[in-house]
């Protein structure tokens, strides 16, 4: 399962760090690239948005308030569900807690996806 940011979200992540939000996908690459100080450090950051191992569907995502996932990366965040919706609790305390805005986008499929309208940080920046 992955909890996918937007693009939005990744303009969002630039801007809470650099200041300014890109205008492009290509100019938003390059800027988390920056911020990350690599590639690496990069897909560190995605493997922190999926859980392996584990089809959680939307039900699956709600029966789980309050639980620890562990995610691919090593780290872990916890799931809870406000007045809006399924949000996700990660270490960044001075960052705003992504919420799932798309459940079960690739329903059916052995992998499944949510869309979530900010990064996931695996530390606090």
């Amino acid at each position: 399962t992955v909890f996918a940011p937007t693009d939005a979200a990744f303009r969002s992540f630039v801007k809470s760090i650099k200041g300014f939000a890109p205008a492009t996908e290509e100019k938003t690459l390059k800027q988390v690239v920056k911020i990350a100080g690599s590639i690496d450090t990069v897909e560190t950051i995605l493997l922190y948005h999926v859980i392996a191992g584990k089809t959680l569907t939307s039900p699956k995502v709600i029966a789980a308030e309050g639980d620890k996932l562990t995610t691919a990366q090593g780290g872990s965040f916890r799931v809870h569900i406000g007045k809006k919706g399924v949000f996700l609790v990660d270490k960044d305390r001075d960052a705003a807690n992504p919420f799932v805005v798309v459940l079960d986008i690739n329903r059916g499929n052995k992998q499944v996806a949510h869309g979530i309208n900010q990064v996931l940080r695996p530390v606090d920046l």
